[in-house]
């Protein structure tokens, strides 16, 4: 990825502009869409979030236009949209951050989904997330308990390869989340040279590897040192629960911040690590190519792309990428506080991350398995 697509993606995120007018053509086009809509068939939205039960009810309420949302895995998305497809009965007629790298390699090709980006709102989104377009972004950081350390106890990747961190660092499982898998593709492919960079500030020489790549070298080398690997409660267990002697670091989406509100959790964000301190998951709105309530469906989409519509994901740190929705005040983390430390995933070589998918896993497999 270059520097002016990567500042491009940041600065969306994180701006806080004043909103820009609505222009009355756009205004009528809207209305004219809303309209149309409630002429339609209910709409089903299949989402990874449960809040999109939430979400549906109130988009229901406030266009009189019927939508149920179900909670369905980024995998599970795309197996029904595209059985969906084949039979020629689209049950879901939205997807919300599906699995990104299976949405560009399947979905898009075969004509599975289409993208929508609202004209009225289209101003206020970044170039490089308007197609696909990303409704949301969800931040993963590299996560320490601060009841147990006064300040993050890494400040380097490479250290997670070191015999002190042994058995000591918990993650969710690329070979179960291919989202992690595709994140150490998105390191060789847009940020290989940063790694490299991050192994020399650490031991004060280059990398010197038989691997591909130095972010192949650190995969390898972390992979053997035995990283717990967990669904998302146990990460954030295993990182954050109050009074441990020895509790582990790791890497968890911020969502699961919201536990040191609920639980008493110590999670805190390993801000200045090197060579990022996390990155960001997109989360894509399309609309499923064979839906028999298209206005619906865009107007779904348009709903959450505004703050009411978007506003129970971004109280878990997710990110609008209408950059006039700042991030929500109640969020736990204060993620919005190191954006511009994290690695922004590029869409663009998604297809490629699906590709590579297998030869990651097997590669996480065989040297995890040491």
């Amino acid at each position: 990825m270059t520097k002016t697509v990567t500042t491009a993606i940041l600065t969306s995120l994180v701006a806080l502009c004043c909103a820009r007018p609505i222009l009355a053509q756009e205004s009528a086009e809207l209305e004219a869409m809303i309209a149309a809509a409630k002429g339609e068939p209910p709409i089903t939205v299949y989402a990874v979030t449960g809040k999109i039960v939430e979400t549906a009810q109130t988009f229901t309420a406030k266009y009189g236009v019927t939508a149920e949302g179900k909670k369905v895995s980024e995998a599970d998305q795309i197996e029904l949209l595209l059985r969906e497809h084949q039979a020629g009965n689209s049950t879901g007629d939205v997807t919300v951050a599906a699995d990104v790298a299976a949405v560009m390699g399947q979905l898009v090709p075969e004509g599975v989904v289409e993208n929508f980006v609202p004209p009225d709102l289209a101003p206020n989104i970044a170039a490089p997330l308007q197609d696909p377009l990303v409704l949301v972004t969800d931040p993963h950081v590299w996560t320490y308990n601060t009841e147990a350390y006064e300040t993050c106890p890494v400040t380097n990747i490479w250290q997670l390869t070191e015999p002190e961190w042994s058995r000591k660092v918990a993650m969710l499982d690329p070979l179960v989340k291919p989202a992690y898998a595709d994140w150490f593709n998105q390191l060789e492919t847009n940020h290989d040279a940063e790694m490299a960079s991050a192994y020399e500030v650490l031991y004060g020489k280059p990398l010197v590897t038989d691997e591909k790549s130095a972010t192949a070298a650190w995969v390898k080398a972390y992979a053997e040192n035995q990283p717990l690997v967990a669904d998302s409660s146990a990460v954030a267990d295993a990182i954050g629960a109050p009074g441990q002697a020895e509790p582990y670091f790791g890497i968890s989406s911020v969502a699961k911040y919201r536990d040191n509100t609920e639980k008493g959790y110590k999670l805190g964000i390993c801000s200045g690590m090197q060579p990022f301190a996390g990155w960001l998951y997109p989360g894509f709105g399309m609309v499923a190519a064979g839906t028999d309530s298209p206005n619906a469906a865009r107007l779904f989409i348009h709903y959450l792309l505004t703050e009411e519509g978007i506003a129970p994901q971004t109280i878990d740190g997710k990110i609008s990428s209408n950059s006039t929705i700042a991030p929500n005040p109640e969020e736990a983390s204060g993620v919005a506080a190191v954006m511009g430390e994290l690695m922004a995933y590029d869409t663009t070589t998604a297809k490629l991350d699906f590709e590579l998918r297998q030869d990651w896993q097997d590669f996480w497999r065989i040297h995890y398995s040491r």
